[in-house]
C-alpha cells in the first residue's frame, strides 16, 4: 500500500494527548500520547474531523463516530474489529461473545489478540470488550484508560 498521502497530528483532549493518523481518505491509527507516526506531521480536514468527534465523545455529546476508518490488519482481525463496531455505546461484550458472534466460539483468545492489535481504539470500541467474569482484562493502552472510557459511557454527562 502506498503511504504518500499519510499524515498525522497530535491533539489535546480531556483525556490527554492523542495522535491521529490518516491515509488521506480515512483514519488509520490512533495512539494515546504524542507520537511520530507514518507520513507528514500536519493537521488535515480528516484528522481535524476525528479530533472534533473525539472532543464531542469525551464531552458526552457523541455516541457514534462518522469519520471513515481504514484499519490495517489480518482478515481475522478485521472481522473482529467489524464485530466490535456493533457493540452499542454504553454496553459491553465478552471476548467469548465476540468469538461466538464471528462464528469462532472457541477463538476467544484470538479475539483478545485482535483487540490488542486494534489500531483505532475508541473509534473501534475494543474498550467495550471485557472478561467473562466482568473484569477489565487487557487493553493495549492500559486498563486505567479502558476503565475511564467505560465509566464515561455509563455516565456521559458527568465528566471533566
Amino acid at each position: 500500500m502506498q503511504r504518500t498521502n499519510r499524515t498525522f497530528f497530535t491533539y489535546q483532549t480531556p483525556r490527554g494527548m492523542i495522535t491521529l493518523e490518516s491515509d488521506g481518505s480515512a483514519l488509520t491509527r490512533v495512539v494515546f500520547g504524542q507520537q511520530v507516526l507514518n507520513g507528514i506531521k500536519k493537521p488535515t480536514e480528516l484528522t481535524n474531523q476525528a479530533a472534533t468527534e473525539l472532543q464531542e465523545y469525551f464531552a458526552g455529546k457523541r455516541f457514534a463516530f462518522s469519520v471513515p476508518l481504514n484499519p490495517e490488519g489480518t482478515p481475522f482481525q478485521k472481522v473482529v474489529w467489524e464485530a466490535l463496531l456493533t457493540i452499542p455505546y454504553g454496553e459491553t461484550r465478552t471476548y467469548k461473545q465476540i468469538a461466538e458472534q464471528i462464528g469462532h466460539p472457541q477463538s476467544y483468545r484470538a479475539v483478545g489478540g485482535a483487540n490488542n492489535k486494534n489500531p483505532l481504539p475508541i473509534f473501534i470500541p475494543c474498550h467495550r470488550v471485557i472478561g467473562t467474569d466482568g473484569s477489565l482484562t487487557g487493553y493495549a493502552s492500559g486498563t486505567k484508560i479502558k476503565e475511564g472510557l467505560l465509566l464515561l459511557e455509563q455516565h456521559p454527562h458527568k465528566n471533566e
